[in-house]
């Protein structure tokens, strides 16, 4: 009889470990998404977002995801943004964003100022705009060439 309990045993942890497992997220990835500093970035993401947004296995290089289904969404390597006045610049932990909620509820921010530049998109209604904050460590690993200015900044 104890060899049955060990085969329902193992039966029953394979049936666990299986159903906890979610298909990766199909993501494509931005066209520079093979810079070294892309790497660099991925590597240090964190594990969770918020309190329980888990990380996920992304089918992308340069992308990485978090919660199931996703509700947060990282690509490195998308375009650099050029200065505008439409959208809206945000700081969080010395990173600069720019603030896209035109698809709301998900709202796109893309690193203003960095090389390569990175995108994460947020599901407003799962997640917030604190979730930058989390991401801050990893994003140092990208090189700062300018910074978001104010309107008294710009008048001098």
């Amino acid at each position: 009889m104890r060899p049955l309990f060990r085969v329902a045993a193992i039966a029953v942890l394979a049936a666990v470990t299986l159903a906890g497992c979610a298909a990766p997220v199909a993501l494509e990835p931005a066209a520079d998404a093979v810079n070294p500093q892309c790497a660099e970035v991925i590597v240090r993401l964190p594990d969770t977002l918020g309190t329980d947004l888990a990380l996920r296995e992304t089918n992308a290089q340069g992308t990485a995801a978090w919660g199931n289904p996703a509700a947060v969404i990282l690509r490195c390597g998308v375009p650099i943004p050029d200065p505008t006045s439409t959208l809206q610049c945000v700081e969080a932990d010395g990173i600069d964003w720019l603030r896209d909620d035109t698809d709301d509820p998900n709202f796109v921010f893309t690193t203003y100022g960095r090389s390569p530049a990175v995108e994460v998109i947020i599901d407003n209604e799962v997640a917030s705009g604190a979730v930058l904050f989390e991401l801050s460590a990893a994003l140092q690993f990208t090189t700062e060439n300018s910074r978001c200015i104010g309107l008294e900044d710009a008048l001098g």
